[in-house]
């Protein structure tokens, strides 16, 4: 079982760092310059990013914390909140994916606020559940 914690902790701070990295990214992109070499280049950078990194990453990290809570028979209510912020998380990972396509289609518009709006309710979810892991009652 410790490889699964390790499999789980390793592929969740994956995910939680493109989960900042992706917002991030959107919004430099959304301000940068038409006709820049970087405004052609950054929407297929974020979308190989989302595609090839950060989802293959979540998926990893749910199903390796799904095992582990089945294989250590976890239960508690400690649990329900971790997995409803876990659930936000991955809200928020596909809105990175539905402001990837607003780039691409050239909306602009709203998209460094929703960023923002991204990145910050992803942290404060990840706080929360590094707050719920580490408060769980021992058996």
């Amino acid at each position: 079982m410790p490889w699964l914690k390790v499999l789980h902790i390793a592929t969740l701070l994956c995910w939680c760092a493109s989960l900042l990295y992706l917002p991030a990214m959107l919004m430099v992109s959304a301000r940068a310059r038409t006709g820049s070499s970087f405004e052609v280049s950054a929407p297929a950078l974020l979308r190989f990013v989302f595609t090839h990194i950060a989802t293959p990453f979540a998926l990893l990290a749910i199903m390796s914390g799904t095992l582990l809570f089945v294989v250590a028979q976890l239960v508690g209510g400690w649990l329900v909140l971790k997995l409803a912020a876990v659930s936000g998380m991955v809200l928020c990972h596909v809105l990175c994916g539905a402001l990837i396509v607003s780039l691409e289609r050239d909306r602009r518009r709203f998209l460094v606020p929703a960023s923002a709006l991204v990145a910050a309710i992803a942290a404060t979810l990840m706080l929360a559940v590094l707050v719920l892991v580490l408060s769980k009652p021992f058996d």
